[in-house]
């Protein structure tokens, strides 16, 4: 018994001092900092890179999943072409551009003032409104979806509900007539209703970034300002937007790109239809469409190439706006 105990104490010996050794050889050779990113970079080549790289190749195919990888047939530059003569892709794109802009602008519009209320407001009132406004942010974008969903329901909703109550306060007959309004299902609502979802999700966030920005700015500014006779407005504009410029940018880049992604919220209002006269089609949408319902995967990686390029034309365009207009100011 003593002697089995002392075999298995050597063989484990043996194998902690394999692993010392190599560690050792790991350490002394400076491969630690390969070997602790290693299942980082396996994790990044199999789910980030190859299917980036498999998407190109794709686009350049006609491909039914069904049939299998064999099915594949190669046809240039055609999956591209179709999309671009698509009127469907057109539709989507046009639907996507103007609920961008529907819920992106208004969302700086609102939150740049707001922020520098907050900015000059007492710490304790700063944190819990700052914490109350993120609270959309970080809410799941289908439970939010589906929360409004109901609040535009017909006729019982919150929306119609209190336009009857209004209506009936004031005696508006007018009001009376047109209710209750069918959000979701009017060819001429359907965007804007949309679009103040999305713009009530992702103010706050907006908001934060901008308070953020101002909190940066030395006060003693502000207080010479103040002692010169500049009242809240001229503080404003000429001493915190100026600041913002950089916080401006980054927020308004990153509405430029989840505005022309834009899809859970409108494929669920809209019940994975489209909504009436296909006017909350997105592209993100359309995308999938093609690719899940109608199995035409080359097609689908194209348009979401084409999408790509889109995004990253407006986002310079951004740049170009923004961070070029500062650029020449400095210079004059």
């Amino acid at each position: 018994m003593a002697k089995e105990q002392s075999l298995a104490s050597l063989a484990k010996d043996d194998r902690s001092g394999f692993w010392r050794n190599l560690a050792h050889q790991i350490d002394r050779r400076g491969l630690a900092p390969g070997f602790f990113l290693a299942p980082y970079t396996i994790l990044f080549l199999v789910f980030g890179l190859f299917p980036l790289l498999f998407s190109i190749y794709l686009s350049f195919h006609f491909w039914n999943p069904v049939e299998g990888l064999q099915a594949m047939e190669y046809v240039g530059f055609e999956n591209y072409l179709l999309a671009l003569e698509d009127p469907w892709f057109w539709q989507a794109l046009k639907n996507t551009f103007l609920m961008a802009l529907l819920s992106g602008l208004p969302q700086h519009l609102v939150a740049i003032p707001l922020a520098f209320v907050l900015a000059s407001s007492p710490k304790w009132l700063r944190q819990w409104s700052g914490g109350a406004l993120f609270f959309p942010y970080i809410t799941s974008g289908v439970v939010v979806a589906l929360i409004f969903f109901h609040m535009y329901s017909a006729p019982y909703g919150l929306f119609n509900s209190l336009l009857a109550g209004l209506s009936e306060h004031l005696n508006l007959k007018g009001l009376k007539e047109l209710l209750p309004v069918r959000w979701l299902d009017n060819a001429h609502t359907v965007q804007g209703a949309i679009s103040f979802v999305v713009f009530w999700k992702y103010t706050g966030f907006n908001v934060i970034i901008y308070t953020t920005g101002l909190m940066t700015i030395p006060k003693e500014l502000h207080e010479a300002a103040r002692i010169d006779g500049a009242g809240p407005f001229k503080r404003f504009w000429y001493i915190s937007l100026p600041h913002l410029r950089p916080f401006i940018l980054f927020a308004g880049t990153l509405s430029v790109i989840g505005g022309l992604q834009l899809f859970e919220e409108p494929f669920i209002l809209t019940r994975a239809q489209g909504g009436p006269s296909q006017n909350g089609l997105t592209v993100a949408h359309y995308l999938m469409r093609v690719g899940w319902e109608w199995l035409e995967m080359g097609q689908a990686a194209a348009l979401a190439w084409i999408l790509f390029v889109i995004i990253g034309g407006m986002s310079l365009i951004n740049y170009v706006l923004l961070e070029g207009r500062r650029k020449r100011k400095d210079s004059l």
